[in-house]
């Protein structure tokens, strides 16, 4: 997509979770460097929505078990041109401040003020780098000027039995906020819809000044230092807060947007993706979604000896660089780059990390299973789950999840 560049915005990106719920996938990386959809980290999709967006100044926040995801931005993100003001830098905490780690979403950009006064930017972005979603931030830029806000807050509506999961928003008839519960356990619904609840996205715009200004405020204070639970319910009625309606567009993805903190999410959303008509467009050329790629051959299939049942076969699945599928079947699954599936075997809703080898007539079914692991011929996965649970993390509804570096026998 060609956009121009907005040169009053400066994005960040909060890339610092630790991904409990995501575990094991993030037993050795963090939630926004996990793979996504074959090819992609999660991250990727937040750093193309600022690109396509034509916000150019961005600051990536990480933290825990950072060392993926830095090495994945620094590969698939070098891009900007510096001479021109643009930039996409890692901030790692610094200590700049104090001797703690950050200690929540707000401290996080509060400890990195510093590096803000190095930038011009009137306007403020904070991004989550662990959901996927596609999003104009120029159009949300201009709601938000026109709003005169001090704070704008992208939010979605939910049905209401999933909303306590969220940030849970009230607003008036302006747009304006009126009220706001972090993960409430009774969510108030919207207006005259029972059923559905507006959460926040966990993404904002600040003023520049007054984030400064609420940032310094709340380091003063024995909050948890989060937006989420301590800014947003401490500005909203003092200052202007207004929400922005996520999903206006014509595409049918201009409304999705999947926070996918748990595996049977995470899940189910990469399963979305292999669908006949998926609802998430990653074959948009106007809004590319940028990665990092090695340097793989083209994916092939080989054999096809039907009457030997050997048929290198792959059906509604989204296959990448590098795949070979010799002589094996691959029914509605996600296979990274290098995978090989080997004669006979098959692989049904399953998502294969990069450098997966399934073994001679293995079959495996609804499974995750991370980079490098080879699973043994004949060896079954996702058939018997009771015998899967006395070695593998298996999830509430039954995806078995193998972890990068298991030995399988």
């Amino acid at each position: 997509m060609k956009s121009r560049i907005i040169h009053n915005a400066v994005a960040f990106v909060l890339a610092g979770g630790v991904g409990v719920r995501l575990h094991p996938l993030t037993k050795d990386r963090a939630k926004p460097a996990v793979p996504f959809g074959g090819k992609y980290r999660v991250i990727d999709f937040t750093l193309s929505n600022c690109i396509n967006s034509g916000i150019r100044k961005i600051f990536v926040l990480p933290q825990y078990k950072s060392h993926s995801l830095i090495r994945h931005t620094r590969d698939a993100w070098s891009i900007l041109n510096p001479e021109l003001g643009e930039f996409i830098t890692h901030l790692s905490p610094q200590m700049r401040v104090g001797e703690d780690w950050y200690k929540g979403t707000a401290d996080a950009v509060y400890q990195n003020l510093y590096h803000l006064d190095q930038v011009d930017g009137e306007h403020i972005l904070i991004l989550s780098g662990d959901h996927i979603y596609k999003m104009d931030y120029g159009r949300f830029i201009r709601y938000h000027q026109y709003k005169r806000a001090d704070l704008t807050i992208s939010a979605i509506e939910v049905d209401i039995n999933e909303a306590s999961r969220f940030g849970v928003i009230q607003v008036d008839e302006t747009g304006r906020v009126c009220g706001f519960e972090e993960k409430p356990e009774k969510p108030k619904p919207i207006p005259g819809r029972p059923k559905k609840a507006f959460v926040s996205m966990g993404v904002y715009i600040f003023n520049r000044e007054t984030l400064i200004d609420i940032l310094n405020e709340d380091a003063k204070l024995e909050t948890t230092h989060d937006f989420g639970k301590d800014i947003m319910p401490y500005m909203y009625p003092k200052h202007r807060v207004f929400v922005y309606r996520f999903g206006a567009g014509t595409n049918k993805d201009a409304s999705y947007w999947r926070d996918i903190g748990t595996i049977d999410a995470y899940w189910q959303a990469n399963m979305d993706l292999a669908s006949v008509s998926p609802v998430f467009n990653l074959y948009d050329k106007k809004w590319p979604i940028r990665t990092y790629e090695g340097q793989y051959p083209p994916a092939k299939t080989v054999f096809a000896d039907e009457d030997k049942g050997r048929a290198g076969k792959a059906l509604d699945s989204i296959i990448c660089s590098g795949v070979i599928i010799s002589g094996g079947r691959v029914d509605r699954s996600i296979l990274s780059p290098g995978v090989r599936v080997n004669s006979y075997a098959e692989v049904t809703e399953s998502i294969l990390f990069h450098d997966v080898t399934i073994g001679m007539r293995a079959k495996v079914r609804k499974a995750i299973i991370d980079k490098g692991v080879r699973v043994p011929d004949g060896m079954k996965i996702g058939y018997d789950l009771e015998k899967d649970r006395k070695r593998f993390f298996v999830s509430d509804e039954g995806v078995v999840v193998i972890p990068k570096g298991e030995m399988l026998y």
